[in-house]
Formats: structure tokens, C-alpha cells, sequence
């Protein structure tokens, strides 16, 4: 009896392709033979990987949490000082792409509007990033509801951020860091910590 040879197109291939797919075109073009086409081979090696598109989504889902979701609660979490400190760490998540995708959070936010089951899975996430910066606030002494309305005005605005399509240039961008700083935490910091953030993303 013959054995059926493992495609030559591993399994992160179709996950790249379908990411690309996903993050440019939305949802609905994430079909089999679409994403066979774009890597050059038959739909058959699909199906050594996935069971069927519905578990190829379920991955680009569970990338986004894993990522997005839960870089974004170790960053809040990460030791720091004082809450400037903790609020430049999680700076790094909206800087890094490894840490934060921003076309995937876009996309996976557009899916949801019509799929009811990734809105509560949104919804849940949304709560959890929420919670977490609630707490690291509360942490460095803000009060339960100073901390809530924070956390809220900096997941809406980063969120806001990614809906609107902004274009900064990095080093705009991380200049202007320090007084998003001060509006979400009302100190501002010191050079030392600036210098210390920008170290970590401007190339010299």
C-alpha cells in the first residue's frame, strides 16, 4: 500500500498565505483554492495540515490571541518601577510587530462584525486586555476607578488608532510617546525614561 508523501509546502506556508490573504482582502477570500494558487501547488496538501477551512481560521484566531492579547497582558504585567515605566513597556507592543500585529488585529476586529461567535471571543479579549491594564494602574496606587477609565481610554484609543489607518513614521511616532505618557497616566516622565524607551526602537 502506498504511503501519501508529505507535501512540500509546510504547514506555516499556508499560514503565511492565509494570513496575507486575511489581512488584505478580509475573511471571505480565504478559500482552498485560492490560497493553493497563490503558493503554487494542489489544494490536496491542505488537507495533510487542516481538516477543513473552518480549522484554518480557528489558527489565524488563536495566532491572534496567543500574540496580540497575550503579549499585550505580558507587557502590561512586566516589572516596572512606576506606572510611566509599565505604560512605556506596553508602548513596545503598538512599536514591535512581534509583540503586536496591527493588520491582523484590524482584520480579525472587520471578521467579527459578522460573525457572532469571534465577536464574544473579541469581546472576552477586549475584557481581558482591559482588566490587565486596569490592574497596572492599580498596582502603582491609581484608585479602582481611575484605573478602570484609563485602561478603557488607552485600549479605545489604540484601537482607534489601528480603525483609522494613522501613518507615522517611527521616530514621529516615538516622539510623541511621552505626552501620550502623561495624558494616560498625568506625569510626565523624565529623560531617562525616554531615552531609556526610545533606546529600545530607533536605530542609531
Amino acid at each position: 500500500m502506498e504511503v501519501a508523501q508529505k507535501p512540500k509546502v509546510p504547514e506555516t506556508a499556508w499560514l503565511e498565505a492565509a494570513y496575507e490573504i486575511l489581512t488584505e482582502n478580509g475573511v471571505e477570500a480565504v478559500k482552498v483554492m485560492p490560497l493553493a494558487k497563490k503558493l503554487g501547488v494542489s489544494r490536496t496538501g491542505f488537507y495533510w495540515y487542516f481538516k477543513d477551512r473552518d480549522a484554518l481560521l480557528e489558527a489565524m484566531v488563536h495566532r491572534w490571541e496567543e500574540k496580540n492579547t497575550g503579549n499585550l497582558v505580558a507587557r502590561s504585567a512586566a516589572y516596572a518601577e512606576g506606572i510611566v515605566e509599565s505604560v512605556f513597556n506596553l508602548f513596545d507592543c503598538w512599536l514591535d510587530n512581534a509583540l503586536f500585529d496591527a493588520p491582523l488585529e484590524l482584520a480579525i476586529r472587520n471578521w467579527a462584525r459578522n460573525d457572532m461567535a469571534l465577536q464574544e471571543r473579541l469581546n472576552a479579549a477586549d475584557d481581558e486586555r482591559c482588566r490587565a491594564l486596569r490592574d497596572m494602574f492599580l498596582r502603582h496606587g491609581f484608585d479602582a476607578r481611575q484605573s478602570h477609565v484609563r485602561a478603557m481610554t488607552m485600549i479605545y484609543t489604540q484601537i482607534g488608532y489601528f480603525s483609522m489607518h494613522v501613518k507615522e513614521d517611527a521616530q514621529t511616532r516615538i516622539g510623541r510617546m511621552p505626552d501620550y505618557v502623561e495624558v494616560f497616566t498625568g506625569l510626565r516622565p523624565h529623560d531617562s525614561d525616554i531615552q531609556r524607551f526610545a533606546s529600545r526602537h530607533l536605530v542609531t
